[in-house]
């Protein structure tokens, strides 16, 4: 062992030397933290690299996506890997070239990536972009690079090979963005005459994969229809669009030959930078003659060793046998920083050429070999390879299986490092592909001091995380035979939340031989998820083999194999029906792959499958996107109203733009780590951080004891009915106790780990809806009512119809890409200290500051100025973590910065609030809604905070746009000991607006009614009245409906989905055309105000604050428009720095999609009042006087060139629980349509969304551009919402499972629609709109038109139902996930696979909140 160890000590080196952008790196890594990463290298150069972003710290998200560059460990060909900074040890760079956001460009000089993804508004909150920009950019380098790529990029390799699959956008809805990378779809390499590159070839933009119709030609404006909205004579700003070929300039509108008016290209045209492929980043030089050198770094408690041979690193696990051998780190990094595993000793292996060799099969060696430091990508475009290979000797059915399960192995950054050998060590029980080494009778070579050991896979897997690899083993090869013969078939299959990058629910790999006789010679089942392990099923496959390949067979080994993977009700992992159903589904459609390809018929089989084998056999693959959006502005005035891409967009794009934590850090300055509560309700017995305190740079210990006074920890939206920090008792799981202040990031962490705090349980934690209406659990502060019309059971009694039900829907995360972060700077003088807050309300982080520091709010500045996302997230629960951190740097004296972890914020700062609605209809046989009852019950977590809000929104849309003359709604906020709910977007409305689905659904079906007939003979007429005695007007729904129809020929498409479903079985699709109404204002009266201050400067620039804050919404470039538009200036000379407290005192929340109207309106107040103390100037000075001048001449006449601007929402007062009509409820209504289509896989609950097509009343917009983003984003949450996103509980401690994207699911990039047509309302009337410039909130409404994808789903479903036998209405509960289509679909197979809880057994694994 000695020897061993002296050998490669020696030899090894802390010095790791490698390139960033371009600039030499030589960095002793004995001084570095021995457990940061990448990321925490890049950031930690302070500014100008802070563009690779902390997302979610386990490789799901993609924001912190980089490039290295480097030169193929055995071919030695350039590549270019994007990959996870957050995941990848620093000496996994050791010879290599990082590139970062920074290194493409910056917005002086901008790539053309960059540049394209800004012009097309390719980002919101921009925290995700660069993230993205990066994965684009592998992909052209790769295009111009790859031998593989032939110097070609394709839609597909963009859209449907995983590109994009490791990234996600929570904002964008995808389309832009992916529209943007299209315009690089072409040829790269270009060969001029005489067959030499051509260095200076510029690749073509090409608009046509972009969506953009490049060729049609219309218009480009119209005369502007109302006049008076024109600025007056001496406008510093061109008439017509402000497009430089604008047809209303003379010099461009006209043939200078023919004097006719010139056509112009379809909206939007832009000039791109072009591209030069040859202009790229080179790879270092030095580089190329580097040679690794063996690696040992680290301290007392992890030590990093690299070695650069086998020899080497079989001598090391002989040493130290239980090393962790480490390759694309995506498991273990994870391990170390969620589950806070230690490795002492940690072993690179990546960096070892003998373990990267490719042996293909060969016609005297029918197998194919690799080395277990093969990237799972290359092995993926090798086995395709291999697949598409013409005239090939060898079986290809192995191949076929492993490159369909890697498809959908995580995104390309984990697949770009992620090896084999790693994969299988690790002993994944739901692993994708250890099902296929089993099945296809694989093996391994591992090496070990004695020698070769040769293993079969077929036993390898003996329990948990464990295999048969003898200690101190190393894999060096795998083995896959391809000898199987022509009448061998071997499928695999895959299930899980989401189809692209998700973790399997259950994975499985089929391999069976039927002789020419038709009898089965050999089968071989194997599965992942349905043990803790990896398994086979030697039962079933005995069963089977010997016997006739039939259909009776099959049956058979349906019940043999239904006994054999039973599971029980409780079993870890949760699902036991749906996995149970999912393992035979999939015997079932590998019997039916076996029947196709070898052309074996099964006989009396009609009812059971279907007349189109690919609905049994296949999987459901989406096609390239594409879409419209009407993209034309006839109510653009000069300024406001066009199509201007987001002011921070080329920032975002670039890493240049500035969120809390790309601060630079500040003189000794502390970082924050929060101690957190295990338990759900329990009692604090003790607290101990003694021995957090003794740790190596660590400050303090913060907790409730340090509070000015116990009044002083008491905080709440509308009840002060929580505590910043724990002080006897906990009342959820992950509730703040404490927070532990030290150098770094990581050492703050590790120090809040070793707080010692002791509980008593106080019993089991309520954490349902069900729990707490059981047992009187609400929050008694509210309780309110809606009530219209006539006593409302004597109206259901006199019904001629009457029907009820309950309608479900679970939470949903916000999951903003930027965590909560917040930085506290105190001044050491008069109790004063900034605060730099990722808030969506200032006034709030001010308020609750104040008050732990125990200063008067005057002392306190909230500073913002820009968020990652917010959604509603951010409004009130940023202010805990604010008031923490400032309570942390008032005690340490010392700046103090947190920002929070994925899985911390997931645990402490709420989600939207999960619904229970009991209901009752009465109605006519025509189907005319008469009355409505309900309950509605929401949970609210331990916690008010604004669920009272959020339930009031509810009771007011649980109608949305259906007129019921009788209405008595109730609502109540339970009480439970989960995490106190909050605001999301759409804010309780999309919840009200879901249960009217419900009901109307379930009157359609009583009455054998069409639900469109029964939506539209209930439809609102214009100036009815709601429940709450406000007048709808402006009402254009009917007109929005009929407009989506004729669009989206939806009338012939529902004739064509009907008859699919006729002539389908397992395959089903559905339609569906919903409409939305949103009333725009804040629930509280007096929170409908806004505030500006805007000052002119001497050089004509003008500078604009306000009380709004920017989360990617574009309100900064909305306000900055009206300034423009209204000063009569450029856009370019408007500017917005941020948003703070001492310039705009006691502003609302950004909130309710009213920060246009109410801050908007202000900052239009501001202007006004300028313009009439420059007035004087422009009358004296002339039509021709710039601004500046202007500016000038008031400034020496001692005019102020500054202004404030208030604004307050007329016409509202409505009082809640006045049965009585007081005031308006809302501002106005936004309106809007959608016809959503959708493919359903009733086998496996997969679906896609085909088309969909949105039509939305946004009166004159402000900016088409950013409402059009604003309608994308929405649908794609509210799809989110209504189908994969579930949030779950561990039933046993009541903490959150679902603490990251690994567990939580997020629409990604496959997950739009396949046709997705955005449309925006013209030439229609607003009479009694009185918002900013006759514009309306965008941000919230459309959310709920993206639950037309469950709607649309259920449509399809009650076909799949009724084939097998179900005709009742299916339950109602969101979201639908691929678990519940699964099992809704209620045929043969998940009747077989149903588990049943037992008689008087316990609940299940997870709780449904």
């Amino acid at each position: 062992m000695g020897d061993a160890r002296n050998a490669f000590s020696p030899l090894a080196t802390s010095s790791i030397l490698f390139y960033l952008n371009g600039t030499r790196i030589s960095l002793d890594a004995s001084i570095v933290d021995p457990d940061a990463t990448l990321l925490d290298f890049i950031r930690s150069q302070g500014p100008g690299l802070t563009g690779t972003k902390l997302g979610c710290g386990e490789g799901g998200c993609g924001a912190c996506t980089v490039v290295i560059q480097s030169r193929h460990p055995r071919t030695g060909i350039l590549q270019h890997l994007a990959v996870n900074a957050c995941l990848a040890p620093i000496v996994s760079v050791d010879g290599k070239h990082v590139i970062t956001v920074e290194g493409l460009g910056n917005s002086e000089n901008p790539h053309p990536l960059q540049e394209r993804m800004w012009k097309m508004s390719g980002s919101q909150c921009g925290f995700c972009t660069p993230g993205i920009i990066m994965s684009l950019y592998a992909l052209l380098r790769t295009a111009y690079s790859d031998p593989v790529k032939l110097g070609r990029l394709t839609v597909e390799d963009i859209e449907l090979n995983g590109a994009l699959d490791g990234n996600l956008c929570r904002c964008t809805g995808y389309k832009t963005i992916l529209d943007s990378a299209k315009t690089f779809v072409g040829e790269y390499l270009y060969k001029a005459q005489g067959g030499k590159l051509d260095e200076d070839y510029i690749v073509p933009v090409n608009y046509a994969a972009a969506n953009m119709d490049h060729g049609e030609v219309v218009q480009c404006c119209k005369p502007n229809p109302n006049p008076s909205d024109s600025p007056k004579s001496g406008s510093a700003i061109p008439r017509g669009c402000g497009r430089a070929d604008c047809c209303q300039i003379a010099s461009s509108s006209s043939d200078e030959t023919t004097g006719k008016a010139k056509k112009y290209p379809w909206f939007p045209r832009f000039t791109f930078r072009p591209y030069k492929p040859n202009t790229e980043l080179i790879f270092p030089p030095a580089l190329s003659k580097y040679k690794p050198k063996p690696l040992q770094f680290g301290n007392e408690e992890r030590v990093w060793l690299r070695p650069t041979t086998l020899e080497q690193l079989v001598g090391i696990c002989q040493v130290w046998p239980h090393a962790k051998l480490v390759g694309g780190s995506s498991e273990v990094q994870i391990e170390v920083k969620l589950k806070a595993q230690v490795y002492p000793v940690s072993v690179y292996v990546s960096d070892i050429p003998e373990l990267y060799f490719i042996e293909p099969p060969t016609p005297d060696r029918p197998s194919f070999e690799f080395g277990a430091n093969l990237p799972l990508a290359e092995l993926e475009i090798t086995c395709k390879s291999l697949v598409d290979a013409p005239n090939a000797t060898y079986a290809k059915g192995p191949l076929e299986a492993i490159r369909t399960q890697l498809r959908y192995f995580a995104g390309w950054q984990v697949r770009n490092v992620a090896s084999v050998g790693g994969n299988i060590a690790t002993a994944s029980p739901i692993s994708d592909l250890n099902p296929v080494w089993i099945a296809v009778g694989a093996k391994l070579i591992a090496r070990t001091v004695e020698g070769q050991v040769e293993l079969g896979m077929d036993d390898f897997f003996v329990g948990y995380r464990k295999t048969k690899l003898p200690p101190a083993a190393v894999i060096e090869r795998i083995i896959v035979p391809l000898d199987g013969g022509p009448r061998e078939v071997v499928k695999a299959y895959k299930q899980a939340k989401r189809r692209d990058d998700d973790i399997a629910i259950v994975t499985s790999c089929f391999a069976m031989r039927v002789n020419d006789e038709g009898v089965i010679e050999h089968a071989k089942f194997a599965y992942g998820g349905m043990a803790a392990w990896t398994i086979s099923t030697p039962k079933t496959q005995a069963f089977v083999t010997g016997k006739p390949f039939t259909y009776g067979t099959l049956e058979s080994a349906l019940e043999v194999l239904s006994a054999e993977v039973d599971l029980p009700f409780n079993v870890p992992g949760g699902m036991p029906s749906f996995r149970k159903t999912l393992a035979l589904s999939f015997l079932f459609k590998f019997w039916n792959a076996v029947s196709f390809d070898l052309s074996i018929p099964l006989d009396g089989v009609d009812s059971k499958l279907s007349s189109n084998p690919e609905d049994v056999i296949g999987t459901i693959h989406r096609q390239p996107s594409s879409g419209r959006r009407d993209n034309s502005d006839p109510y653009a005035q000069e300024v406001v109203g066009k199509a201007e891409s987001h002011l921070s967009g080329l920032k975002h794009t670039t890493g240049e733009a500035v969120y809390i934590d790309d601060m630079p850090s500040l003189q000794n300055e502390g970082y924050g780590a929060l101690v957190l509560s295990n338990r759900a309700h329990a009692k604090i017995i003790s607290v101990d951080a003694s021995k957090a305190l003794e740790m190596k740079d660590v400050y303090t210990f913060v907790s409730h004891a340090d509070l000015p006074s116990p009044k002083a920890n008491w905080w709440g939206s509308v009840a002060l009915d929580e505590v910043f920090l724990a002080v006897d008792e906990v009342t959820a799981y992950a509730q703040p106790i404490g927070m532990i202040v030290a150098k770094t990031k990581l050492q703050a962490q590790k120090a809040a780990r070793a707080v010692q705090v002791v509980y008593e349980d106080l019993g089991p934690p309520i954490l349902t809806i069900e729990e707490a209406v059981a047992k009187g659990s609400f929050h008694e502060q509210y309780d309110r009512r809606i009530a219209r019309g006539d006593e409302i059971d004597s109206v259901l009694a006199d019904a001629e119809h009457t029907a009820e039900g309950t309608t479900r829907m679970g939470g949903q995360e916000h999951f903003y890409l930027e965590t909560m972060a917040c930085v506290a700077v105190p001044k050491f003088e008069s109790g004063e200290m900034e605060v730099f807050s990722s808030t969506q309300a200032l006034n709030d982080c001010q308020r609750w500051v104040a008050q732990v520091t125990g200063v008067p709010r005057n002392r306190i500045v909230a500073r913002g100025k820009r968020m990652g996302g917010g959604f509603g997230g951010k409004e009130t629960r940023a202010s805990q973590l604010a008031a923490i951190v400032a309570l942390a740097a008032k005690k340490s004296k010392r700046p103090v910065r947190c920002m929070l972890d994925r899985s911390e914020d997931i645990q402490t700062t709420g989600q939207r609030h999960p619904f229970l609605v009991n209901w009752k209809v009465g109605f006519t046989s025509e189907g005319k809604i008469v009355a409505l009852k309900a309950h509605l019950y929401a949970n609210a977590g331990y916690s008010l905070d604004i669920s009272g809000g959020v339930v009031d929104r509810a009771l007011a849309h649980i109608e949305n746009c259906l007129y019921i003359p009788h209405v008595d709604v109730h609502g109540r906020c339970c009480k439970t000991n989960t995490v106190s709910n909050t605001a999301f977007r759409g804010f309780g409305g999309p919840q009200g607006m879901a249960v009217s689905e419900h009901y109307i659904e379930v009157i359609a079906h009583r009455l054998g009614l069409d639900i469109d007939h029964v939506r539209e003979v209930n439809l609102y007429k214009e100036g009815q009245e709601t429940p709450y005695h406000q007048q709808v007007l402006d009402w254009h729904v009917p007109r929005l409906l009929q407009d989506c129809r004729v669009s989206s020929d939806y009338d012939r498409r529902h004739v064509e989905v009907d008859r699919f479903n006729r002539e389908h079985r397992w395959r089903k699709r559905g339609i569906v055309l919903i409409p939305t109404k949103f009333g725009l204002a804040f629930g509280v009266k007096a929170m409908n105000q806004g505030a500006a201050l805007v000052h002119i400067y001497l050089d004509g620039s003008v500078l604009v604050a306000h009380g709004g804050t920017e989360m990617g919404q574009g309100l900064y470039t909305k306000c900055c428009q009206i300034a423009a538009q209204e000063l009569r200036v450029p856009l370019d000379t408007v500017f917005t720095s941020e948003s703070s407290s001492n310039t705009v005192p006691n502003a609302v929340a950004t909130a309710a999609s009213a920060g246009s109207d109410l801050q908007g309106h202000a900052v239009h107040n501001a202007c006004v009042e300028l313009n009439k103390r420059l007035e004087p100037y422009r009358q004296k000075l002339g039509s021709d006087a710039s601004f500046a001048s202007l500016a000038a001449a008031a400034w020496a006449d001692r005019v102020s060139l500054s202004a404030t601007g208030y604004y307050q929402a007329p016409g509202l007062g409505y009082e809640w629980n006045n049965m009585k009509k007081t005031g308006n409820l809302f501002m106005y209504f936004t309106q809007g349509v959608a016809a959503t289509e959708v493919e359903v896989d009733t086998l496996t609950g997969d679906h896609t969304v085909l088309r969909v097509d949105i039509h939305m009343d946004v009166g004159k917009s402000l900016n088409p551009a950013i409402d059009y983003g604003q309608i994308e984003g929405a649908f794609t949450q509210g799809q989110g919402w209504s189908t994969i996103e579930e949030s779950l509980w561990l039933r046993q401690s009541g903490a959150i499972f679902t603490q990251g994207p690994g567990a939580y699911k997020l629409p990604g990039f496959s997950d739009i629609p396949q046709v997705f047509n955005v449309s925006l309302l013209r030439d229609a009337e607003w009479p009694n709109l009185g918002s900013i410039k006759s514009s309306k909130g965008i941000g919230e409404p459309p959310l709920f038109l993206g639950a037309s994808v469950a709607l649309a789903i259920r449509y399809a479903l009650r076909s799949a139902r009724k084939d097998a036998g179900i005709t009742d209405v299916q339950d109602f509960r969101l979201p639908l996930t691929s678990e519940r289509i699964r099992m809704a679909a209620g045929d043969f197979l998940a009747r077989k696979g149903m588990v049943e809880k037992p008689e008087g057994g316990g609940d299940g694994f997870f709780a449904y909140i």
